[in-house]
């Protein structure tokens, strides 16, 4: 295992399970979510956004974790592993209070400097979570069964599973 896809929506935990699946593996971990944001929560543009996707994707070895969907194909197609973390929205929805709650004024190390957590966009934030929820999963679904044969898939829809998996890895 040289190359690791993990796709999820929101507070599924992709970003927890890059990590320690990089701890593990010795495998460099990359967070979609430090090419989509500029520090100080500025959107990059999409065509900058795919540029830097498309160059970590280059790269030999790598855990990938996150969105932007106009790279999935390229990301399947290079990846040896595509792990679907499709946990619950209720489970979502709570993670991502949780954190925001936890890591209030502090910018977590799975997003660039000077975004930090912030109440005021928590509201919106859930609107979106429950909003895209069936449409995400869908997305998912098909970028999923359109991966090459020869990539290895994995769906995780419980933490008893994400768990196993982990340690499977050891």
């Amino acid at each position: 295992m040289k190359r690791v896809m993990i796709m999820g929506q929101p507070g599924s935990g992709k970003s927890t399970l890059a990590r320690r699946m990089g701890d593990i593996t010795g495998l460099p971990v990359f967070h979609m979510d430090h090419i989509h944001w500029q520090p100080g929560w500025r959107e990059r543009p999409l065509p900058e956004k795919i540029a830097l996707a498309r160059a970590i994707e280059a790269q030999e070895r790598w855990i990938f974790e996150g969105g932007l969907s106009s790279t999935y194909a390229s990301r399947a197609a290079r990846a040896d592993l595509i792990v679907w973390l499709d946990v619950p929205v209720g489970l979502r929805l709570w993670r991502v209070t949780r954190r925001c709650l936890t890591g209030l004024g502090r910018t977590r190390p799975d997003l660039p400097e000077n975004c930090p957590e912030t109440l005021r966009n928590l509201p919106g934030f859930w609107r979106f979570i429950w909003d895209t929820r069936h449409t995400a999963t869908a997305s998912i679904s098909q970028a999923l069964a359109a991966a090459p044969p020869g990539v290895s898939k994995i769906r995780l829809t419980r933490l008893t599973e994400v768990r196993a998996f982990l340690d499977g890895l050891k």
